[in-house]
């Protein structure tokens, strides 16, 4: 089956001795919940610009849906109603003067009629729990808020392909559930959502498949398999998972039925009592 979103052999630089991408290759199948990981700095914030067209590869390819993405006027209106892309700082994306305004933008460039944009708008705020903001000027709102809205103006858009640049930075815990609760009802809607995180344990638990960049390129697998690598996770200046590492590390003693989620204690007695893993 054809990749909704794919990335081949592709790379990207901001100056010409400084590579961000190296040849990464990364496959985004339909219907999947992927968790991008890596470094600051390592590129994850590139490779999403280039899945919504925003910059173009140095060489390599980006494709949508097997169509390769071009930066012409008409595909890029095209490509937006397939892709939508929230940045990691709502305040790069949000600009009009009420939230209802903001989220209306979007569809309204996409021509459609007045009570779709209507209906669309009501659905997005009604999706994010945000509809007694919709009067509001985005610019007083909480961050969480404002995050909110940078992912309602995009779930108005309706896309294919949902990718989100850290959307949980910043969150107290609560906002976090209630933005992976959100995440979740809009995957059950259909929606292909990728987002990126420097949470090993939240990729773990939310994430179907995981890709972590590292030194420029991908390397794309099951959470299960990837997130207690550590040699892997150690080169993206991150720790494994904690419940695969639990699980492991029964296994290695023979304790393969005591669940991850063992307390403490219990886990402290049902190991050798010099501790030693």
């Amino acid at each position: 089956m054809t990749p909704l979103g794919r990335l081949a052999e592709v790379h990207f630089a901001y100056e010409p001795d400084r590579p961000v991408l190296r040849g990464a290759d990364l496959d985004i199948r339909r219907g999947v919940r992927l968790a991008v990981l890596g470094p600051n700095g390592g590129g994850k914030t590139t490779a999403f610009r280039l899945l919504a067209g925003t910059v173009a590869p140095d060489s390599g390819t980006v494709e949508v849906l097997g169509t390769p993405v071009s930066r012409s006027r008409r595909a890029l209106l095209e490509l937006r109603r397939r892709v939508q892309l929230v940045l990691q700082d709502p305040d790069d994306q949000l600009f009009a003067a009420t939230v209802a305004q903001d989220v209306s933008f979007g569809p309204i460039n996409l021509g459609l009629p007045r009570d779709e944009v209507r209906a669309r708008v009501d659905a997005a705020l009604t999706a994010l729990d945000i509809t007694d903001l919709a009067g509001r000027p985005p610019h007083l709102l909480s961050n969480g808020q404002k995050k909110r809205v940078t992912i309602a103006g995009a779930v108005a858009m309706r896309p294919d392909l949902l990718v989100l640049d850290e959307p949980t930075a910043g969150l107290d815990p609560a906002a976090v559930e209630a933005t992976l609760a959100t995440l979740a009802e809009l995957h059950a809607a259909g929606t292909t959502i990728v987002l990126s995180t420097h949470d090993v344990d939240l990729a773990h638990r939310w994430a179907d498949e995981v890709a972590v960049l590292v030194d420029g390129e991908f390397r794309a697998g099951a959470p299960d398999d990837l997130l207690v690598d550590e040699k892997l996770l150690a080169a993206a200046r991150l720790g494994p998972a904690w419940a695969p590492a639990v699980r492991a590390l029964l296994r290695r003693h023979g304790l393969e039925h005591l669940s991850p989620s063992v307390p403490g204690e219990a886990l402290r007695s049902a190991l050798p009592a010099d501790g030693r893993s």
